[in-house]
């Protein structure tokens, strides 16, 4: 679980929500369900207008890696890939072959076959890359979901501003349910800003960022396996993998 994600989150949720109340607000007066609705609703309902069934489904299938993060260990892979190195090296590539139809990882698997079926290095990396690009962009996809509902969420605020004043509007006799709507009709413009700045692009950004990782992870897989496939020494995998290690 990623803690940082969550302790970002509440510490924005609290400074915003406590400076209000700072300020000598209430609360209560944030919690305005039809504002809720307006903004929440019609920002979903515009994405999903915009988007394809197939990766509005995606977009919400990899939501949950803002809190889960899926695991990428690198160091671990990088040894197991030089281990796999020094056999392949002094048993042939068909060494592997068990290591291959054990590996539970769907892109570290589709490599070793590769690998154990002794396919051409160059056609081995250039069927690993366009994989990578592919599913590169289809998860990236997903992620901009968020970045669109960020871009839609503060402009259904104020339309939800605009119809809580035509509301309030109809009290313009009685000041005081006049000032009270007023009051109500600017929760939706809160609610659509904050929304965006607080939920829907950080969510965006952070699932861009974590693909990056995944990326990464598996262009050291691409550089490990195609080493191999040139029967490098695995010293020089080992140094040449290092690269990929965080700082």
């Amino acid at each position: 679980m990623d803690k940082l994600a969550i302790s970002g989150f509440f510490l924005a949720v609290i400074a915003v929500a406590g400076g209000f109340v700072i300020e000598g607000g209430s609360l209560a007066t944030l919690l305005h369900f039809p504002a809720f609705l307006i903004v929440f609703g019609g920002t979903v309902g515009a994405v999903m207008l915009q988007t394809p069934m197939s990766q509005f489904k995606l977009g919400l299938k990899i939501l949950p890696w803002v809190i889960r993060p899926a695991q990428m260990p690198l160091e671990q892979t990088a040894q197991r890939i030089v281990q796999w190195g020094s056999a392949a090296r002094g048993s042939g590539f068909l060494a592997l072959e068990q290591d291959a139809l054990a590996e539970h990882d769907a892109f570290l698997h589709r490599g070793l076959n590769l690998l154990v079926d002794g396919v051409d290095p160059k056609a081995l990396q250039d069927t690993l890359d366009a994989e990578l690009t592919l599913e590169r962009e289809r998860l990236l996809r997903g992620a901009r979901i968020f970045d669109a509902m960020g871009g839609y969420s503060p402009t259904i605020g104020i339309v939800g501003a605009v119809l809580g004043l035509i509301q309030a509007m109809s009290n313009i006799s009685e000041p005081q349910l006049l000032g009270q709507g007023i009051a109500t009709a600017f929760v939706a413009t809160i609610y659509g800003v904050g929304f965006a700045n607080l939920v829907f692009i950080p969510v965006g950004n952070k699932l861009k960022s974590l693909v990056q990782q995944r990326t990464l992870y598996h262009e050291l897989i691409i550089e490990g396996l195609v080493s191999i496939a040139h029967g490098e020494n695995p010293r020089n995998i080992e140094r040449k993998l290092a690269a990929y290690h965080p700082g």
